[in-house]
């Protein structure tokens, strides 16, 4: 640990960097997936007709409650049904808690699409009270 300590005070500068270039690239691998954007962010766009929600969740979960107007594509399948998303809308991705929506945002970037997710999926619209329909 001493060894760690002495390298590390020695050499700062090369430590620094190094930090720092891990941290731009976890940023920018973090918007790679779209930007994360909180319930009210996803209603005025919902309100505006300028986004159209996909629910990845699967089936049981998507007919126990989904956001009105929400497209059911679930993850699994996303890859064989992207073409069927409308490319002139931002799409937003709705999961359970927020966690597939990322590695779905990449997929769905790669093939031209506007994507944004639901920070804290579901399980955050459903804590802010808004509404679900089944």
């Amino acid at each position: 640990m001493t060894d760690f300590l002495i390298f590390v005070s020695g050499q700062w500068l090369l430590v620094s960097l190094l930090l720092a270039l891990v941290y731009v690239f976890l940023l920018l691998e973090h918007f790679k997936a779209g930007k994360p954007l909180s319930v009210h962010e996803v209603t005025r766009l919902l309100n505006d007709g300028e986004a159209l929600v996909v629910d990845l969740r699967e089936a049981k979960e998507y007919q126990a409650g989904h956001i009105s107007g929400a497209i059911h594509v679930p993850f699994r399948q996303l890859a064989e049904r992207a073409s069927e998303l409308d490319r002139e809308r931002t799409v937003i991705l709705v999961d359970k808690l927020g966690q597939q929506a990322a590695s779905a945002g990449r997929q769905l970037r790669r093939t031209g699409l506007r994507v944004n997710r639901l920070r804290g999926g579901m399980a955050e619209w459903q804590a802010q009270s808004m509404p679900v329909v089944s």
